[in-house]
This record gives structure tokens, sequence and C-alpha cells, in this order.
């Protein structure tokens, strides 16, 4: 089966550039499956209802969320809601939501994970251990499960590759919205990428106006952070996945640019 996830989508640049190109990637690449992280989606911050509603529309599977996940009040009646929207498994055990979810497409069980990484980030429990925990649950339902590791470390995401290899479909790495280009499939069938990018404002620094990022590095001066709008950029990658086995046979990375 092959599967889309999308990178950070940022702003309403990036749901425009998302929804601009997702037919032509669903018709280039057959695709079965769509994920996306959600976590910047309503301006930046967070997720609103009506944004999940159409992203699920649009024909979204799953969303999946990161540190902003509480940014909007929202989240917490989504959640409540509808459980194809996941924040991280290694937050507190007492948030609302879940961390992971099994659904059903094309007569086929995906799993989807969610994890938080800890090192340059807000406190958390170890992402290492919750992926253990949930993982013992997900096993018993389907061998296809796509991780989303959102975290600042390359090397901790590159170590939760290689502490699921063999075990899950895919680890792949959000957060820092600058797409790698270090794709690979690893020794015992799992693909992976250290960060699959960003979908958003092409001419900005993370989504974010480059003039005022520049003039608070330049200055050291409190600024007041505004989305940019303009050409648009979308990242994501296509995992081509053994239904039968769990196994990814490739990944591909998308780039485009609207420049």
């Amino acid at each position: 089966m092959k599967i889309l996830f999308v990178g950070d989508i940022v702003g309403a640049c990036g749901r425009e550039a998302f929804y601009r190109h997702l037919p032509g990637l669903r018709q280039e690449h057959a695709l079965d499956m769509i994920v996306v992280n959600g976590e910047n989606a309503a301006h930046g911050r967070g997720l609103t209802l009506n944004i999940s509603e159409e992203f699920f529309e649009a024909g979204v599977d799953v969303i999946t969320m990161g540190n902003h996940v509480w940014d909007n009040k929202d989240i917490f009646q989504i959640l409540d809601y509808n459980p194809r929207v996941i924040r991280p498994a290694n937050l507190l055990a007492c948030n609302p939501g879940c961390g992971s979810v099994v659904c059903e497409v094309g007569g086929v069980r995906v799993g989807v994970l969610n994890l938080l990484g800890q090192v340059f980030m807000d406190p958390c429990d170890s992402p290492f251990a919750a992926a253990e925990r949930e993982l013992e649950a997900l096993k018993k339902q389907t061998d296809v499960i796509l991780v989303d590791l959102h975290a600042e470390a390359t090397s901790e995401k590159m170590a939760m590759g290689w502490f699921l290899d063999g075990r899950v479909s895919a680890v792949v790495g959000t957060h820092t919205h600058i797409q790698t280009a270090d794709e690979k499939v690893l020794p015992k069938g799992t693909a992976y990428i250290s960060d699959v990018g960003m979908t958003g404002a092409y001419y900005s620094v993370l989504g974010t106006d480059r003039k005022i990022v520049v003039d608070r590095f330049v200055t050291r001066l409190p600024q007041k952070f505004a989305l940019a709008d303009g050409a648009a950029q979308l990242n994501a990658v296509v995992l081509d996945v053994d239904e039968t086995t769990g196994k990814s046979r490739s990944i591909v990375r998308i780039a485009i640019a609207e420049t």
C-alpha cells in the first residue's frame, strides 16, 4: 500500500498548498492512505475543529500533533470527538486523547503512533518507553505501523529509527520544518527520514515572516511573530509498505516549491 505523510502544515498558506497538490499526488502515487502533522495548522499554533474537519473532508485519514498540541482550546473537543486526531503518547497519562490509533483503509488495518522527543523539548516521558508500551497493543491488531516522532534532535530521531527497525513500517521525523535528505529503508524493513519538512510559505523562516525573524536575531529585541504568505512549498514522503508483512519497500521524498 502507498501512504502519504505530509510534514508540519503551517497556517492557511500550508493548508491551501496541501489542498492544491493533494489531487495530483493522489493520482501520481496511487495513494491508499494520507497522514498529516497538523500541530501548526491553525495560524501556526495548534489545530481548530473546523480545520480538522476540512482535512478529513479532503481525504486525510489521521492527523498527528506535537509540542503545540494544547495551543488551541479546540483540541480538547477534537480529541473527544475524533480518535483519528492523536497527540504524543508520551505526554502525561492524565492528558486527554490517545497517542495512537488503528484505522482500516481499503481493507487493511494501519496503526499510527505519535511520539514527542525529549532533547531540547518541553518535559515529557521517554518516547522509547512509550513506543514499547503502545506497540504491545498495536501489534495485536496490525503489522503496518507508522510512527511520527516530533523531535528537535536528529540523533534522537535516528536512535528511534534503529530502536524500532523491523518492528514498525516507518519512523518519520517532524518538528524542525526543514526537510532532510536521509530517507532510507533500514536493514530490517523500517522506512526512515529524520524530518519530513514543512508545508507552508516558501520564502519564510520555518513558515514565519522572514524579516521579523532576521530582525530578532540581529537586534536580540522581542518581536511578535507572524506567519509568512505568498509562494508555498509542500514537503512529504510516500511510503510503499507490504501490507502482509508491515515492511517498507521504499520511501520517496516529495518537495514541491511554488516559486
